[in-house]
């Protein structure tokens, strides 16, 4: 059986941290987010309820992927996918001149997040 790389389970605390937390905050505090973003929130509530509890449904996949990255391994496709999905509405939008820097800040981070996902899971290959 392949040994884990020792960088991957603390990788994917981070990000389980790193998603959590935002969906956390974004699900007790939108508002005054937006606020402190300088960004009009939206007509309802809703439209930030909902993906920040998809953040918090993905930061428990990532605690999980922490647990057992081989066994997990494949759930390691979907958090890439996710990544791909945020990044390629992000940098569209910014490419066309119509989006906050808030959002711009998070996709850099989600890009970092999608080139080490691809690492870890080429890493956890048999």
């Amino acid at each position: 059986m392949k040994e884990v790389p020792g960088w991957i389970k603390p990788f994917f605390v981070f990000a389980a941290l790193y998603d959590g937390i935002l969906g956390v905050a974004f699900l007790a505090l939108p508002l005054k987010l937006f606020e402190l973003a300088g960004v009009t929130p939206p007509n309802h509530l809703g439209y930030i309820h909902f993906p920040a509890l998809l953040l918090i449904l993905f930061a428990i996949m990532f605690f999980n992927i922490a647990k057992n990255p081989i066994g997990n391994r494949i759930l390691i496709h979907y958090g890439i996918m996710l990544k791909i999905c945020y990044c390629s509405v992000v940098f569209s939008h910014w490419l066309m001149g119509n989006m906050p820097n808030i959002w711009i800040t998070f996709g850099v981070f989600d890009l970092v997040f999608l080139v080490v996902f691809i690492i870890a899971l080429n890493d956890l290959k048999a």
